[in-house]
C-alpha cells in the first residue's frame, strides 16, 4: 500500500470476506481489499481487524513470526491447500496489542499502548521491524535524502539547536536555513523535490477502482528496475541534470547500484537522455524541468530477463512542469520523436472488468517484448493523471 508515495509493507485492515476451501477444514480463504489470504479455521470473523503483511516482505527473527523460520522470514505468493495466498494476516492480539471499541464499526482502532493508536489503514512497517524480503531492495529502495536533509547531516550541531529545528519545520525556514549553510552539492545530491517516485498502487489495494467504466490505457508492466531522468532549467542554459534509480540520486557513472555496473547512467548514455532532455527544454520553453521516467531490464536485473543479452530501457512517464504528467499515447508519439523507446500499448480504450480477478487474469498474457510471460498491465486515466497496477500472479509465482 502506497502512504504519502512510500510503499508500505505492514498495515491495519479490516477482514472484509471468508470463504471456506473445499476439502481443508482447518483453514480458510480470508479477503481485505483484493487480497486473498489462507488462514487458520475461525481465527478471524468478517469485520475484524488485523494487521496485513504484504508479498515482498520480510519479517523480524522474533516472536511472534518464529512460525515462518522454515520460510526464512519471508512473506511471498504462494499456493496454500489448492488456492493462492498472497500476505500474511496476524490478529493484533498476537503482538499483545488491543482492539478498541467495536471492531466492526469505522470507530474501532488497535491500541499499542499509551498514546499509540492504529485505525484502519494506518501503516506499522516501522513499528514491526518489517523490511523487504530482497536485500538489494533495501537499499535501491531506501529513501534518498533531500537537500535540507544532506545539509543537516554535514552540520549535526548547529542543526539539534532548538532554533534550527523551529526553523527547519518550516518552509520559508528551510529556505534561509539553505542559503546560509547549504551546498551546490547538497542540492545536486538531493532528490529533487518536484518529481514524485515511481510506486504504482496495486489494484488489490483500491478495488473500488474498478467501478470506473470510463476508458483507461493499458500499457505492459515491465520487470526491471525503474529509472528517472530529470532536467531543471537553469539561467544561461546551465541546467540541472539528475540521474535516479526508485529512490536514489545516482551522482556519477560511479555510484554504487547493486549491480555490476550502474544500469541508470549505462541508459543515460544508450540513449543520450541528458542530450534529449536538453532539446526538449528548448521545444518546450514554458517548461522550468522536463522528467523521463522509465524501466531498466533485462540480463542482471531481474530474474526475467526477455531474452535479452544487454540491458535496455523503455519509458513510462513523461512529466512536465507546466501540465504533469501527460497520457501514454502522448507520451510515446512525443518520445518517439527523440529516439526514446516507450512501454508497449496494449489497449488505448481499456474497460475495468467488475472484479479484482478478472483483471488480475487478463494482467497474466504474453509480453509485447519477446513473447514470454507478461508482469502485468498498468493502468492510466487518458489525461496520465491516475494511474495503478496490476500483477500477474502467475508471473509472481514463478518469478516471485
Amino acid at each position: 500500500m502506497l502512504v504519502n508515495g512510500k510503499r508500505e509493507l505492514a498495515y491495519i485492515v479490516a477482514i472484509d470476506e471468508i470463504r471456506p476451501i473445499p476439502g481443508y477444514d482447518r483453514v480458510e480463504h480470508a479477503r481485505t481489499n483484493g487480497w486473498w489470504i489462507v488462514v487458520k479455521k475461525d481465527q478471524f470473523k468478517v469485520g475484524d481487524l488485523a494487521i496485513y503483511i504484504e508479498v515482498d516482505a520480510k519479517v523480524p527473527a522474533e516472536e511472534p513470526f518464529m512460525f515462518l523460520e522454515k520460510k526464512k522470514f519471508k512473506i511471498k505468493t504462494q499456493k496454500m491447500c489448492k488456492v493462492l495466498s498472497q500476505g500474511l494476516l496476524m490478529a493484533p492480539s498476537d503482538f499483545g496489542w488491543r482492539i478498541m471499541g467495536d471492531s466492526h464499526t469505522d470507530e474501532a482502532y488497535v491500541m499499542r499502548g499509551i498514546g499509540s493508536t492504529f485505525f484502519i489503514g494506518d501503516p506499522v512497517t516501522d513499528v514491526l521491524k518489517i523490511t523487504y524480503a530482497d536485500e538489494a531492495d533495501n537499499k535501491r529502495k531506501a529513501n534518498s535524502a533531500d537537500k535540507y536533509k544532506l545539509m543537516a547531516q554535514r552540520k549535526p550541531n548547529i542543526f539539534k539547536k532548538p532554533w534550527a529545528r523551529w526553523m527547519m519545520k518550516r518552509e520559508w525556514g528551510r529556505k534561509i536555513m539553505f542559503a546560509f549553510f547549504g551546498k551546490k552539492k547538497d542540492r545536486k545530491n538531493g532528490w529533487p523535490q518536484e518529481v514524485s517516485k515511481t510506486d504504482e498502487e496495486r489494484v488489490q489495494n483500491m478495488p473500488y477502482i474498478l467501478e470506473d467504466k470510463t476508458p483507461w490505457i493499458a500499457t505492459e508492466k515491465i520487470d526491471g528496475s525503474s529509472a528517472t531522468y530529470h532536467i531543471r532549467r537553469g539561467k544561461k542554459d546551465k541546467h540541472e541534470f539528475f540521474v535516479c534509480s526508485r529512490n536514489v540520486v545516482q551522482d556519477t557513472p560511479e555510484h554504487p547500484c547493486y549491480y555490476d555496473t550502474n544500469i541508470y547512467w549505462e541508459m543515460e548514455k544508450k540513449y543520450h537522455i541528458k542530450n534529449v532532455l536538453t532539446k526538449m527544454l528548448k521545444d518546450f520553453p514554458s517548461a522550468d524541468w522536463i522528467t523521463i521516467q522509465g524501466e531498466v531490464y533485462g540480463p542482471t536485473v531481474q530474474k526475467r530477463v526477455y531474452d535479452l543479452t544487454e540491458r535496455d530501457f523503455k519509458a513510462f512517464n513523461l512529466i512536465f512542469s507546466t501540465c504533469g504528467r501527460v497520457g501514454s499515447v502522448v507520451m510515446a508519439d512525443t518520445l518517439k520523436e527523440y529516439g526514446i523507446p516507450c512501454v508497449p500499448i496494449v489497449n488505448e480504450e481499456f474497460i475495468l472488468p467488475d472484479t479484482v480477478e478478472e483483471l488480475l487474469n487478463i494482467a497474466t498474457d504474453a509480453s509485447a517484448l519477446d513473447g514470454g510471460m507478461r508482469e502485468g498491465l498498468v493502468f492510466r486515466s487518458k489525461d496520465g493523471s491516475r494511474s495503478f497496477k496490476a500483477v500477474s500472479n502467475e508471473f509472481l509465482l514463478k518469478y516471485h
